[in-house]
């Protein structure tokens, strides 16, 4: 037990204190800030205000184009050559022409002329608008009320209500299925990440010699299961860092740069408080529903319904356990040959279940109780991909504890086989191991 606590020791201190790890420490949260921060950022800045003018024919659009921030309209007669020219030269760099058989004909083909593609919110915005001012004028034309249209046209909201242990939850999909393929995105990083630095510790390791020294004092396996758990602890140091960090960067950074945005959604919300509170003064026995127009802060309310500590619970034993899996099979990879670039026909294998698993997660959020769902998210090679997208959803208690039982015997007996190739594979050398080679090492006696 001493020797393999020496082991993972000397695993853990010897990356830990390397620059790279100090440097990826603080890079991934920064790396992962950005990813999440800077493109809402540059969408709320990089802004184009665009001179549209329109040329209609018809005379039935004019003055009724509302302008927004990023769309100011202009109308005039001009021919469309020239138009054009103006593009180029200034002041309009959009022409929207419009032509008389827009409101009579059946098909509605107006023509949008630019120097420089506007984008596709742009386009997208000039085409709804001229589809409702049809809508309108067509209604008018046939003599009936576009308001009692209105009324009779209301949105349906399903509310999805689970009934569990006789009480009503309710539940969001849409973030169910956003913190499941998270958890399941981390931990297939995280195992690879971490299990290919297992495989190119013992390949380094090999080369150099160093492994014959070692081995005199301690048994193989001893060195492999302390080079996986020492890796292990260094995985979960980084992870936690990077988690830590990531929070404080993302809620700094996001104060700074959306204090605006903020400040204007507090005061939104303070102002559909004030509408609810005097809607119920007026009429106690009659509440309206006030929409916030957030769908992102909608969804995020239903946060309070997952089981947080559950989520947290599992992620980190699948993670733990997962990892100690696939690390094994690094490792014996590892030993089995005498560079990386003779790793490839070895690692196929390794990682076709846990790319399956991403496959299998996605019949999962439609039919997270399906057959198919139930078996890989209980299957040791898959299940800490598929159970982590599953979880959110609701799992019954049993399913759980059975994948959890096969899990940890899934690593026991995959340790157990990698200890067997790895204690042959790791004094090979000047030979290329084949898969038949491997089989008969799994039949030597210790």
């Amino acid at each position: 037990m001493n020797k393999l606590l020496l082991i993972i020791q000397r695993e853990y201190f010897s990356r830990v204190k390397k620059k790279s790890f100090l440097l990826m420490t603080i890079l991934g949260p920064l790396l992962m800030a950005g990813v999440m921060i800077v493109p809402v950022w540059l969408g709320l800045r990089d802004k184009t205000d665009h001179q549209v003018l329109v040329l209609d024919r018809s005379g039935a659009f004019v003055d009724k184009i509302p302008n927004t921030k990023e769309l100011k309209f202009f109308y005039g007669s001009d021919q469309l050559a020239n138009a054009k020219k103006k593009l180029a030269d200034g002041p309009y760099d959009l022409v929207l022409e419009l032509h008389y058989d827009l409101i009579n004909g059946e098909k509605a083909t107006p023509y949008l002329y630019y120097d420089k593609d506007p984008g596709m919110s742009a386009k997208q915005y000039i085409s709804n608008t001229l589809e409702n001012i049809l809508f309108d004028y067509r209604l008018q034309g046939d003599s009936i009320d576009r308001v009692k249209i209105d009324k009779a046209r209301r949105p349906v909201t399903l509310i999805a209500t689970k009934v569990e242990d006789g009480k009503d939850k309710k539940v969001n999909t849409e973030l169910n299925m956003l913190v499941g393929f998270a958890c399941a995105i981390a931990i297939y990083f995280m195992i690879f990440l971490y299990g290919s630095q297992v495989m190119r510790g013992v390949i380094e390791e090999k080369t150099n010699r160093i492994v014959e020294i070692i081995v005199s004092s301690v048994k193989p396996f001893q060195l492999m299961l302390g080079k996986i758990i020492g890796v292990a602890l260094v995985g979960l140091t980084q992870f936690v860092l990077w988690v830590v960090l990531t929070l404080i960067i993302s809620t700094t950074v996001t104060s700074t740069l959306f204090k605006d945005q903020i400040s204007d959604k507090v005061k939104q919300n303070g102002q559909v408080e004030q509408v609810m509170k005097n809607d119920i003064l007026a009429n106690s026995d009659k509440m309206q529903k006030v929409d916030t127009p957030n769908e992102v802060i909608n969804m995020f309310n239903y946060a309070e319904t997952l089981n947080i500590p559950l989520i947290i619970g599992c992620f980190a034993f699948y993670f733990l356990i997962g990892y100690l899996l696939y690390a094994a099979l690094f490792a014996s990879v590892g030993s089995a040959v005498d560079s990386e670039a003779d790793t490839q026909q070895f690692i196929l294998p390794i990682t076709v279940p846990m790319v399956f698993g991403f496959i299998i997660a996605q019949t999962v959020v439609t039919n997270p109780n399906s057959g198919i769902a139930q078996f890989f998210s209980i299957f040791p090679l898959t299940s800490p991909i598929v159970m982590m997208v599953r979880l959110p959803f609701g799992v019954p208690l049993w399913e759980l504890i059975t994948s959890m039982i096969l899990l940890v015997a899934g690593f026991l007996f995959f340790t157990w086989l990698a200890g067997k190739i790895y204690r042959t594979g790791i004094l090979m050398y000047g030979k290329k191991a084949s898969w038949k080679e491997i089989g008969k090492w799994l039949f030597y006696k210790a």
